[in-house]
């Protein structure tokens, strides 16, 4: 089987007939992509929040106003704003109109700490904040701890339909030095800003990662990075018509699948983009019932929700034609009830903030080679990808798992002020060290075994968690799972499982060890099986396995005491 090699590319004969193997890229920046769709698709709807339209001219607007403000707060090309919006029109002014000055944009989440904030904010060397009302008080006081020189506050009762008006109360505006209103910016200033040479290889984005294997790290992302990447979108969904189409954008921009797919493609694409700040199941399944999108990006977290919701039985998912999948593995189970509900194709993939974000994704649409759930796909185009063995540093067998590299257009250069960081993940010839175990089949579609740093070692055995964590969800009564390691002096880790039930369900540790056994080898058993009201995550629903580890760490250290 090893004669197939890496470099041949062998998954490029799944892709579908008409997607190309490789594209002369349009050198297109990101603000450029919405100046050229209000040209061409003026009265179409750009944005829907809350019952409230936008046109594609309007944003333009909007947009051209606010970088008319951040220029006069002294905003200039290179400089650092940072944006802490969850999925509003604000998000999407502060992030176009930043990068129409040559700055670079810095997303945050809004549900961090001050302390994780003043961290990424100090980092970055943001010069200018705009974060939500509720929040305001909080940046005021963090101010001072850093670099911000202006902070604007926007509401999300700016933008409300006449029926919702009233429904989502101002917080007032705080009494501070240099704290301005989003909406009193964009009536002060005209659509007027100035014109700033924006350049391919310029700096658009500073893009941190989860933070879950330490001190978050921000990935330079170019604008070439994010053009190519969009322009990659748009060559798989082939069948898509510019100015046409409704997309749900449920993943929060500030993370780089909800940016990319759920922001810049559908503006770059000219679809109506129906923005959901608080993507709870009740909210998403009601948005697809006033706006019938055809296209979404969701994470697991999504899909689960839904499919355990009263209100799915009163929902026509059918308004689906394509749905993607990402920010972590979607339980086999969960993707075959989704797409019989919906008859929609799910289209699972693999990505990094390093990659702007994605390197994999299964094919999407008829021709092409066999959706394989529990995969992430076949390679992009122009993308380079390499599974490397972890002892011998060689191309792993095909087959046989190891750690997955990849270069192409849409993969950074390198970690902000992180050279030491840079390259321990980069190599000098430009390959990205994922850190994810994956294996290639002799068809060319990859699938992650694990994360490089969860792999469970229990006496000289490899363990990958994500089989186990694949054999729990089988269990009718799970909603979550994750498997971690235990140390045992004896055998160097034992396997933990955790495990959340779906709502209403009970269960005991001894019924799944019994479900277990028949699907594991013995040293795969786990020694330990706890219930949990919840395990932790991140706001993508992905599992944060080392804040579990701590949790179980620290319970098994005050069990000592």
């Amino acid at each position: 089987m090893s004669e197939i090699r890496y470099e041949d590319r062998p998954w490029l004969k799944n892709y579908v007939p008409g997607v190309p193997t490789s594209i002369d890229y349009q050198e297109i920046c990101i603000p450029h992509m919405l100046e050229n769709t209000a040209e061409k698709f003026p009265d179409q709807t750009a944005l829907i929040f809350q019952g409230y339209f936008v046109t594609y001219q309007e944003l333009k607007d909007m947009v051209d106003r606010f970088a008319c403000c951040l220029a006069d707060f002294g905003v200039q090309k290179d400089d650092k704003v940072a944006v802490l919006l969850p999925n509003c029109i604000h998000a999407v002014v502060a992030y176009y109109a930043t990068l129409k000055l040559g700055a670079v944009v810095v997303m945050n989440n809004p549900l961090y700490t001050d302390r994780e904030l003043e961290y990424q904010y100090n980092d970055s060397g943001s010069k200018v904040l705009i974060c939500m009302d509720w929040l305001t008080e909080r940046m005021v006081a963090l101010r001072p701890s850093t670099g911000i020189k202006q902070i604007v506050s926007a509401s999300l009762a700016d933008y409300l339909s006449p029926e919702n008006v009233g429904k989502i109360p101002a917080a007032p505006l705080v009494d501070a030095e240099n704290v301005f209103d989003f909406k009193w910016c964009l009536e002060k200033y005209p659509p007027d800003p100035p014109r700033v040479d924006i350049n391919w290889n310029d700096t658009a984005v500073l893009q941190y990662t989860g933070g879950t294997t330490g001190l978050p790290k921000a990935a330079i992302l170019t604008h070439r990075n994010l053009s190519s990447m969009i322009q990659m979108y748009r060559a798989w969904i082939y069948d898509v018509v510019p100015g046409e189409g409704t997309l749900l954008a449920a993943t929060p921009i500030f993370h780089i699948l909800g940016m990319q797919v759920a922001m810049n493609l559908p503006i770059y694409m000219g679809m109506r983009n129906v923005l959901i700040p608080k993507p709870t199941p009740d909210t998403l399944l009601e948005a697809i019932r006033l706006y019938r999108p055809n296209f979404s990006p969701l994470v697991p977290t999504h899909y689960i929700g839904m499919l355990q919701h009263p209100d799915l039985a009163k929902t026509d998912l059918t308004c689906f034609k394509g749905l993607f999948s990402g920010g972590a593995s979607l339980p086999v189970e969960v993707l075959h009830r989704f797409e019989e509900i919906s008859g929609a194709i799910i289209c699972e993939g693999f990505g990094m903030s390093e990659t702007s974000p994605q390197t994999h994704l299964n094919p999407y649409g008829e021709g092409g080679g066999p959706r394989k759930p529990g995969s992430i796909g076949v390679g992009w185009i122009d993308t380079e990808i390499r599974v490397v063995d972890l002892e011998t540093g060689q191309d792993a067998p095909i087959g046989q798992p190891g750690e997955m590299w990849f270069r192409g257009p849409q993969v950074t250069s390198g970690y902000y002020g992180k050279p030491e960081e840079t390259a321990q993940a980069i190599t000098e010839d430009g390959w990205l060290k994922s850190g994810d175990i994956v294996y290639m089949d002799e068809d060319g579609y990859f699938f992650v075994v694990d994360r490089k740093k969860d792999m469970i070692i229990s006496s000289g055995y490899n363990i990958y968690p994500r089989e186990i964590e694949e054999v729990f969800y089988q269990h009718p009564k799970v909603n979550k799972v994750a498997a971690i390691g235990i140390p045992d002096e004896k055998r160097g880790e034992n396997v933990g499982v955790y495990i959340s039930l779906k709502p209403g369900e009970t269960a005991t540790p001894e019924e799944f060890m019994e479900f277990c056994k028949p699907k594991l080898a013995k040293y795969k058993w786990p020694t330990v099986i706890e219930i949990w009201d919840e395990l932790p995550e991140s706001n993508i629903g992905k599992l944060l396995k080392r804040a579990l580890r701590d949790m179980v760490l620290e319970k098994i250290a005050a069990s000592l005491d």
